[in-house]
């Protein structure tokens, strides 16, 4: 049974995702230049799938939301138009999004996924973290909606008895696909040559210590999502009382008209149907939860990044440590 449910889960999906450098330099270029704290960046990728295996060669970014009179999809129609006539792959294959300080999983986020994995089966939405990128970390991730998380859109039922039927958890909401990045062998020759040239001192921005601004925008927004989740639990909570108020009102209710039928037997009348008394308890609708396996599936990413970047923090102390050693003493001989 296991196996079997393994097999659904990665049925028609890919396995990694290949980033060409080109496009991998236009997303952080896009990103680092017009996202802030309030807006993200956006853009689309394209591609083609090669056994599995999406390659990504090129990308390139979404009007911005407050200009009224771009047309979105003209654009990337005629964006796409234009690459196939210069020999480029036009095909579309997912988007990109920029996220402040791992900030990123939200409604807008899974309902835009849908529509891109719905009709483009291989689709993938590529996060990409400019403050932790401007750090010395590399922070690039590809997820798509896992199978679970479509059939939940495609019911439009978001009850937990829907979530519990389809096992939908904030861990099972999005997979995350693994990324490579793959130069052409003259960009290669390249990046060799200009590391020859370049001075030794120019790399030290690589080595930066200060992770206390990421860190503490990690916790700030990990409280934050905490307290909604909190907020979120309350309100289940008084939702779960009234209902068991409602039920121990409808069984003393029936206790009390069986009581009442048994009389009328004994005096020859017809019992009370059951659903006269059924009427007065209208069954109570119970809230969605899919915000809530939202905000739980933002507290897991903020702890795994933070895990995560505290990691490569340490070892990039280590490193340092060892440089400044090395160095000194060859200021010594």
């Amino acid at each position: 049974m296991a196996n079997s449910s393994k097999k659904e889960e990665v049925d028609n999906t890919i396995n990694h995702v290949q980033f060409d450098g080109l496009a991998v330099m236009k997303i952080i270029k896009h990103c680092h230049e017009e996202s802030t704290s309030m807006n993200v960046a956006q853009g689309a990728l394209l591609g083609l799938v090669v056994d599995k295996c999406l390659e990504i060669t090129n990308c390139f970014p979404f009007p911005k939301s407050d200009d009224e009179t771009m047309d979105e999809e003209m654009y990337q129609l005629t964006m796409m138009r234009r690459l196939r006539r210069v020999n480029v792959d036009h095909f579309h294959v997912g988007w990109y999004q920029s996220s402040h300080v791992g900030d990123f999983l939200s409604m807008a986020l899974l309902e835009s996924q849908y529509h891109y994995q719905t009709s483009i089966e291989e689709s993938v939405v590529v996060i990409y973290d400019p403050q932790k990128s401007a750090r010395g970390f590399l922070c690039l991730k590809a997820y798509r909606l896992s199978p679970q998380a479509i059939q939940m859109y495609k019911d439009d039922d978001f009850t937990p008895d829907a979530l519990r039927k389809l096992k939908v958890g904030y861990e099972k909401l999005f997979v995350e696909i693994p990324i490579a990045i793959k130069n052409s062998l003259l960009t290669n020759i390249m990046m060799s040559e200009l590391c020859e040239l370049s001075k030794e001192e120019q790399g030290h921005n690589f080595l930066d210590l200060a992770t206390a601004t990421v860190l503490e925008n990690h916790m700030r927004g990990l409280i934050e999502r905490v307290d909604e989740l909190y907020q979120d639990a309350v309100r289940y909570n008084k939702y779960q009382q009234v209902v068991f108020k409602q039920e121990t009102e409808k069984h003393r209710t029936l206790a009390k008209q069986a009581a009442e039928n048994a009389a009328r037997l004994a005096k020859d009348e017809s019992p009370i149907p059951e659903e006269e008394v059924l009427k007065q308890f209208r069954p109570i609708p119970a809230p969605a939860r899919l915000n809530a396996t939202i905000t739980s599936g933002q507290i897991n990413t903020y702890s795994q990044h933070m895990s995560q970047y505290c990691s490569q923090a340490l070892a990039k102390l280590l490193v340092s440590q060892a440089l400044q050693n090395a160095k000194e003493v060859k200021q010594n001989k």
